[in-house]
């Protein structure tokens, strides 16, 4: 669909020569004064008005200012015989894109509403990003409403405006970078990096370079200057995950920097200065790592001037449903696949059980729940057996044979349970289901017809 175009002008001949130039591209329309313009204004959507200074009745300082008082105000490109550098400087004072002298060249005024309509294009799009960070990581993108979540979230209301340094304590999985972006999306550093540094991911050597940079031949194989996490979070956010990592040597640092907000990159003395909110995650007992030497007492001080503690998901299995039906719409959305239905009796299931991949893990089971069954329900059949351990998924189960009400299942119930895990085992080959069973293979289809949600090929 072309994009529609407003040309106001009280000249009938220029509005007809601008029309004849430019309906071929545009959907365009005219207006022989202010007061027409705004009665179009008002009923019809414009990409663009192009709209003359000096008119019978009001002028066009007033087109623009109604068409930029819209809720999707137009690009509007001003057009006078009397340009001047005053009256340039006013039009766009009051919102105009830019400014054309009379008599209008064509071919100048087509390139102007391309490069107007690209950047309304790209403003468009960076807007559109914006809102889906905002919707992902603020705090209605973290999902749950147990009283320990609650918590979580209210602290961050209370330190995310705040330029204070912020400790994440909690399992891997618990969702500790999810909260971090929150703080930082839900800061005044808003629109500013939010850089992340997964501390154990690099080794002991490498990881100071990475945060505070080097310089050309500060050691073997630094055959140029490098700018560090550090300088590239300048007026934003640094996140340090798994900081109970880093050695003694950057703890140094790092303490360095927290005390007087400089540092020096490798092989230079000259202090660098960055404006940078630290906030950093643990799954380590750093308090622990103080006593045993491993971390440095004074850098736990600056560093847990707020400490939130994200709570694993078996500490909040009341948000294990919200949480399993969000990834299942998430992944049933990005796959175009309709979502799964859960059975009433695996939930009880999987409340049971520990979840020690905690929310990553629940996701992970989300997807391929969503992909495997495709539209279909999800029933214990289809639940792997660590969730039916007497622990509950932690090392060294025991039992691994289910039971909701916490008697011992029947024979039929076993039967079925040994049948569905030979055939997921075999990937739905019900020969060598049938092999490993150690049945004959028509035995097996007779089952099988006898109870068909057994059939893992759906």
């Amino acid at each position: 669909m072309p994009e529609t175009v407003l040309i106001v002008d009280d000249e009938k001949h220029t509005r007809e020569g601008l029309m004849l130039a430019l309906e071929e591209t545009y959907d365009v329309y005219c207006a022989a004064d202010a007061e027409e313009a705004f009665r179009l204004l008002e009923s019809e959507p414009f990409d663009v008005v192009l709209t003359d200074l000096r008119m019978a009745g009001k002028s066009g300082m007033r087109v623009i200012d109604r068409a930029i008082s819209l809720p999707n105000p137009p690009i509007v490109i001003m057009m006078t015989a009397y340009g001047n550098v005053e009256t340039a400087v006013e039009a766009m004072k009051r919102g105009a894109f830019d400014f054309l002298t009379k008599p209008v060249n064509i071919e100048k005024l087509e390139i102007l509403i391309r490069r107007a309509l690209k950047s309304r294009k790209t403003e468009d799009t960076v807007k559109e990003l914006h809102e889906r960070l905002d919707a992902k990581f603020s705090f209605e993108g973290i999902v749950g409403s147990s009283e320990s979540l609650r918590d979580i979230i209210d602290k961050v209301r209370l330190v995310a405006p705040t330029r204070t340094t912020v400790l994440i304590e909690g399992e891997t999985g618990t969702g500790k970078e999810l909260v971090a972006q929150a703080i930082h999306q839900n800061s005044d550093r808003a629109r500013r990096p939010f850089v992340a540094v997964h501390c154990a991911a690099l080794a002991a050597n490498l990881l100071e370079s990475e945060l505070f940079g080097h310089e050309k031949g500060a050691f073997t194989g630094a055959m140029e200057r490098r700018l560090g996490r550090f300088e590239a979070a300048d007026a934003g956010t640094l996140f340090l995950d798994e900081i109970g990592e880093i050695d003694a040597s950057t703890q140094v640092k790092l303490l360095r920097f927290l005390e007087t907000r400089s540092f020096e990159r490798l092989g230079s003395v000259k202090p660098v200065k960055v404006d940078v909110r630290l906030v950093a995650a643990t799954n380590r007992d750093l308090e622990a790592m103080v006593r045993e030497g491993g971390f440095r007492e004074d850098l736990l001080y600056r560093l847990n001037v707020v400490k939130l503690r994200m709570p694993p998901l078996r500490e909040r299995t009341d948000d294990l449903p919200l949480l399993l039906h969000h990834f299942i719409a998430q992944f049933a959305r990005e796959n175009g696949i309709e979502p799964i239905e859960i059975d009433t009796s695996v939930m009880a299931v999987l409340k049971r059980y520990r979840w020690p991949g905690n929310i990553r893990e629940l996701r992970n089971f989300a997807e391929n729940a969503v992909v495997m069954k495709r539209g279909g329900k999800l029933t214990e059949y289809d639940l792997d057996a660590k969730f039916f351990e007497r622990d509950g998924g932690a090392p060294g189960g025991g039992d691994r044979s289910p039971s909701l009400s916490g008697n011992p299942l029947s024979m039929e119930e076993n039967e079925k349970r040994v049948l569905r895990n030979a055939l997921v085992k075999t990937g739905g080959n019900r020969t060598q289901a049938a092999k490993l069973l150690g049945m004959s293979r028509r035995t097996l289809h007779r089952k099988l017809h006898q109870w068909p949600e057994l059939d893992v090929r759906g």
